[in-house]
Order: structure tokens, then sequence, then C-alpha cells
């Protein structure tokens, strides 16, 4: 087992952990999908539809092309293998994963639930209405429960009403689950109607759940930190993590190692790799990753392992956008080589390249590879053409390498609406309040 290892073998060993040393399937159905599934141990849930919704975007960057009505059937049954949690923020776990995180719903009843003069002390009534609603009616969307009991204005961009309110409550707190959706809105059920009778009444006590999930964080990274095994399921104990670090290093599960370059105030990190990691001599992935991929999604990770600066621009200011507004990193190799924006016009059936830009160190093949995969990506959302804009200093370069593209003018420093469907809730405008 390696004691040290270079920037480049560390980036190679987390992609390959992330399992972007293989090559993509012939095609994908169940089986590919669960062993992806398997691999990431969780599926960020993100609202934004420009190009395609985010919870279907990993499996297009390891598998390819594949139907996602198939995973659809897999995250959206009545009782389904896979269940949304507050997870790594909102996500898709696997159902017989609920009681991992029993200590995260019991944290949040007791930063929520017992606050004299709070939101649920001072509409217990409500709370009470809702979870016998639910008792005796079955799955429930939040417009199907009818109540006289709202609260005031609606904001601009989240449809949050008392009664959703009260769902998403619970739902933290362990008492409903997402029991599906219709279109992209929840359906809420009581947990015992979704959860698993058996994992229900089986809660995994703290110490041991914790230590379960830093094994689980650390075998999908391959290579971690601390901070990164934490930021994975958000544990916000400190301690905690590093006591299950330590234990699971005792146990020979995971040993020391220290990465070239990776350093925490001025001195070289504690890292940790995985015993089932391995240190391909090459990674030759090519890949559109979502914001929201287990690869980038914590940022100082993928500054460290990629030299790659990232921010989502979906709430900077038109005028103040500096790649675009929902921007994807783009892999070749073992490396973040660019970024493109990409936007479905479904009424026109067109691919829209918004923006293109290039990172440093790209490889000779990068522009013709990209362009493979922009091809692919049209495929996939079943649209018949692609544009490309002229904003961004690779667009040209992607723009000839796609002799049947048109060209554009780049509308992506608009403001993006939402489609009407898109739900409020904890995955999107509220999720900083909840990420401590």
């Amino acid at each position: 087992m390696k004691s040290s290892l270079s920037a480049a073998e560390a980036r190679r060993v987390s992609l390959a952990a992330q399992g972007f040393d293989r090559g993509r399937p012939a095609a994908a159905g169940t089986r590919q999908l669960n062993l992806a599934l398997a691999r990431m141990s969780t599926l960020q849930i993100d609202s934004v539809n420009v190009f395609a919704r985010s919870h279907y975007m990993p499996l297009f960057s390891r598998l390819g092309r594949y139907d996602t009505a198939v995973l659809d059937r897999l995250l959206f049954a009545r009782r389904p293998p896979y269940v949304e949690y507050w997870a790594h923020v909102a996500a898709f776990v696997p159902a017989v994963d609920w009681g991992l995180f029993h200590f995260r719903m019991q944290d949040l009843r007791a930063k929520y639930g017992s606050k004299p003069g709070g939101w649920l002390d001072t509409h217990r009534d409500l709370v009470d209405w809702v979870r016998a609603e639910l008792a005796d009616r079955g799955p429930l969307r939040p417009a199907q429960i009818e109540h006289d009991a709202r609260e005031g204005a609606r904001g601009p961009w989240w449809d949050w009403d008392a009664v959703k309110n009260a769902l998403e409550y619970l739902w933290l707190f362990g008492e409903v689950a997402i029991a599906g959706r219709k279109g992209f809105e929840r359906r809420y059920a009581l947990a015992r109607d979704v959860i698993p009778h058996d994992v229900l009444d089986a809660p995994v006590p703290r110490d041991e759940a914790v230590r379960e999930l830093v094994r689980r964080a650390a075998r999908a990274y391959g290579v971690s930190t601390a901070a990164d095994v934490a930021d994975y399921w958000r544990i916000a104990d400190r301690k905690a993590v590093t006591a299950a670090l330590d234990d699971l290093t005792d146990a020979g599960e995971l040993h020391p190692v220290s990465v070239q370059g990776w350093t925490t105030a001025g001195r070289p990190a504690r890292a940790w790799l995985h015993r089932d990691a391995t240190v391909p001599r090459r990674i030759d992935a090519t890949a559109l990753l979502t914001p929201f991929d287990p690869v980038v999604w914590f940022r100082d990770r993928a500054e460290r392992l990629f030299d790659f600066e990232y921010r989502i621009e979906i709430y900077t200011p038109a005028p103040k956008r500096r790649y675009g507004y929902y921007s994807l990193p783009v892999l070749v190799g073992d490396d973040i080589v660019g970024r493109i924006d990409l936007k479905a016009d479904r009424a026109g059936s067109r691919l829209l390249v918004q923006s293109a830009w290039w990172e440093h160190g790209r490889p000779a093949d990068a522009t013709g590879r990209l362009a493979d995969e922009v091809r692919l990506a049209a495929a996939w959302q079943g649209l018949e053409t692609i544009s490309v804009s002229r904003w961004g200093d690779a667009t040209d370069d992607l723009a000839g390498a796609l002799p049947e593209a048109a060209r554009h003018d780049s509308t992506s420093r608009e403001r993006v609406a939402l489609a009407p469907d898109e739900p409020g809730g904890l995955e999107a405008a509220d999720a900083d309040a909840l990420r401590g």
C-alpha cells in the first residue's frame, strides 16, 4: 500500500473510485445503474432543469446514453429501493440506509422541533392535522392537502405555504418519507408506508452510523481528507469524523497517505487511502459533470484535485456571470479541462451551447472529444440539432469540430426562470440553512 501519492495519482485514484476507470457499457440498464449508484452511495437532487435534471447527470457521465425512465422506475416507485433524505443535502440513498440517518433526524428535531415560539411550536395543530391526513389518505402531494390555515404571500421562487412547511419538517424528522414524485413534485407519506418495517424499526446508533458513513465516503473518494469525508454526508461533528477515521485506520480499512500539494494551514494535510482503492496508470474518460457530482460537489476538494475553481452562477446577477448560468465541468483524461453551459431548447429540439471555456493543460484532442460528448448529450436528450454561441474562449474551437452546428448569440447572461413544476423545498433555496 502506497504511503504517498503524486497529485496526478490522487486524481486517478479519485476518478477510479467514482467509476471513471472503465469504459462505458454498450447498453446501460438497471444493473449498470445500480452498480454506479452503489459506487457513489448517494445521488444528489436539484430542481434546475435547464439541460437535464441533476440526478440524471452522474449516470450519464459514467454510463453514457441511457433511458432515464429506467432510473425513474428505480427512484420513484411506490416502495422503491431508493428513498430521498437529507444525506448530502437532499439526495437519494438506498432505502435500507434510512436508519443510518436516525442521528440526523434526532439532531434536526432538536434544532427545529422544540424551539419555544418557533414555527413548529406555533403550528402544532396544523402539523397534527397534516400527519393525520397522511395516515387517513396515504401518499399526497402538498397541493392535494386542503387547509384554511394558509400563510401569507408566497415568495417569488418557492411555493412555500404552511402545509408544505409542515411536510418538510416531518420529512427531516423522519416521520414522513417521499413516496415518489409526480412530474417533479414530491408525494409525501408516513415513513411506515414507504420504508421497510425492519429498517424503520432498527435505527443505527450515532457512533456506528457516523463510522459507516465515513467508511462509505472514504471508499467513494478513494483518497480523502477528513474534510472531504465530512462533506460527503455533511457531518458537522468533526471530532466524530476524526474518531471514525482513526477507528477505520486501526481496522486496516484506511491507510494514512500524503498527497503532493495537499496542505492545511501550510502543512501537509492528513489524508487516507481506502484499502480497495486502485492507482491506475491512466484514466481516459470524457464526461460532462453536473455541479452536484461527487467529483466536484465539494469545491475545496475540486480545487485540490484539479486546480479547478468552481462556482455555480445560477444565483449570480446576470451581468456578473463569468462562465454562464449552469456551466458543467468538462472531464477529459484524468483532468478537468474546461466548462460548458448547456441549455435544452425543447420547443426547437436544439441543444444550445451557451458558453464554453478552456482550463489549463487541455490535451491536443480535447476539442474533438468535447464535440463528441456534446453530440452524445444532444442525442441522450432527444434533441435534433446543436447551436454554439460565441461566448467563451472554447466556442470557436467547438464550433469548428461540430460542422453541423449552427451559431447563435448567447443568451446565457439572461436570467433563466424555473419551470412551473419546480418544487419548493430544501433541495434548493433553504439548503444553506442546514448545511452546518
